[in-house]
């Protein structure tokens, strides 16, 4: 339905018809007019001119009170998921897959130095590439839903579950701002991705996709929150592990002792999502290559079907209905400049 901005402007529409109430001119200034016979469609051009004089009012009015139809919501089945997609924003993220920083810093102190190495080594920094790729992944997924969360000591809510394309790459690209802190807290950022599929029905997929290149010992409390969670949730967790080239893997190596599980942050993290009790998969890029083929692993992955609400935005009826009162007043004037209002 219609609705009204300024809905009180509605009662002067009566107005509209005083073009239909006037009267009608006189006879041209010529003694025998009055005795030319009844012309018919002189008197229906008449009355169509006054009906145009009506309509000008009455869209004018209409326009003015700020016509539109209000948002509503509509239900959509497509194939796809929803992924709330976490985003490391630590400093770690500014280096490059060989482990340079990234940033231009002048000057002769220690950061200066850092962006002559990156400079020299034409490092890409591995959050750059990540932002990149997922926004290449989200536009190839039109049906899904996604969230997003950026984090380093904290986690941010950067973006509300939605399927519109320009808003997902908006908040993708919002990342690359500043540089990132020195800290990770991946066990908070976890739970507020998880909070983003409390009191949302069950209608399909559910994924969190962790990209960071560091891994964290999450206290006994954190552990007990993030288990409880994906399993009432029923969410998927993704991690796409971003390796340097002096960081270790997700499993140990040959020859190292076991109590490095509980030692190493990245082994702690990978051993206690295997534990979840909820589908888990994780993937390691050393490069830009395998980071793409990755993300690529898990847009072959989770195609299922999903039904959701999608919100159809406000539309504005303001402009058609004042651009037909500028016709009607455009097709008067014209009429009027071609009135013949002597004889020659």
């Amino acid at each position: 339905m219609v609705s009204f901005d300024h809905p009180w402007l509605l009662w002067l529409l009566p107005l509209a018809a005083l073009p239909l109430l006037a009267r009608t001119g006189g006879a041209l200034a010529n003694t025998w007019a009055a005795q030319m016979p009844h012309d018919r469609a002189s008197d229906l051009l008449g009355w169509a001119l006054r009906g145009i004089g009506a309509l000008a009012l009455a869209a004018s009015l209409l326009g003015m009170a700020g016509p539109h139809l209000p948002e509503y919501e509509v239900e959509r089945v497509g194939k796809g998921a929803e992924i709330v997609l976490v985003l490391d924003r630590s400093r770690s993220m500014d280096q490059g897959f060989g482990g340079v920083p990234a940033g231009a810093v002048k000057g002769t102190g220690p950061e200066a130095i850092d962006y002559y190495m990156r400079q020299r080594n034409n490092l890409v920094p591995k959050g750059k590439v990540a932002r990149q790729l997922l926004a290449e992944f989200a536009a190839k997924r039109p049906d899904d839903r996604f969230g997003m969360i950026v984090f380093s000591t904290l986690p941010i809510r950067v973006l509300d579950f939605t399927s519109k394309d320009e808003a997902i790459q908006a908040a993708i690209s919002a990342g690359d701002i500043g540089r990132g802190l020195s800290e990770t807290n991946i066990g908070l950022a976890m739970q507020s991705a998880l909070s983003y599929f409390e009191d949302e029905p069950y209608t399909g997929s559910r994924i969190v996709m962790l990209v960071s290149d560091g891994g964290d010992r999450l206290d006994p409390d954190a552990k007990e929150r993030v288990t409880y969670m994906a399993r009432k949730l029923r969410v998927a967790v993704y991690w796409i592990y971003l390796r340097s080239s002096n960081s270790p893997g997700l499993v140990l190596e040959r020859g190292e002792t076991p109590s490095n599980i509980d030692a190493v942050p990245e082994y702690a993290l990978h051993r206690f999502f295997e534990q979840l009790g909820t589908p888990y998969r994780a993937y390691e890029a050393h490069d830009p290559a395998a980071l793409k083929a990755a993300i690529e692993a898990v847009n072959r992955l989770e195609n299922l079907p999903i039904t959701y609400l999608d919100t159809v935005p406000q539309r504005e009826l303001r402009m058609p209905v004042l651009g037909l009162a500028l016709g009607c007043v455009l097709l008067l004037l014209a009429a009027n400049l071609s009135e013949l209002r002597r004889w020659s």
